[in-house]
């Protein structure tokens, strides 16, 4: 069976659009998220000032992504346990814990390279 859907440049501005729309939903629904974003308004310029090397600069950076990735991960997976019903199944919640533990995990590496970089 052929694929029947955009290609080439179209995919990849859909693709985007997409993203947009992800980031916007997460902003809008989400209070962990806008405050990760304001903590990541003020880390970002940071890490430019503070960060010696390019590779340190890369490390603080990649630490403040990859925490917000894993928000919108983490939300992701509670919007899609939410639709799936309210009452309480020990899946979902199983489901629900274990993104937030991946955000705290996330929390402790932002933590960890931060120190890292800063004092070591």
């Amino acid at each position: 069976m052929a694929y029947s859907g955009n290609k080439g440049l179209t995919r990849i501005l859909k693709a985007t659009q997409y993203s947009a729309q992800g980031i916007k939903a997460a902003f809008v629904h989400e209070e962990a998220f806008r405050q990760e974003v304001l903590l990541s308004i003020i880390l970002l310029p940071l890490a430019f000032w503070l960060g010696d090397t390019g590779l340190e600069i890369a490390f603080l950076i990649a630490s403040i992504i990859l925490l917000l990735i894993v928000e919108i991960l983490n939300s992701a997976i509670e919007a899609v346990v939410d639709r799936i019903g309210m009452e309480h199944h020990e899946l979902c919640g199983r489901a629900k814990d274990m993104g937030s533990a991946a955000v705290m995990f996330a929390l402790l590496n932002l933590a960890v390279v931060w120190l890292l970089v800063l004092f070591y």
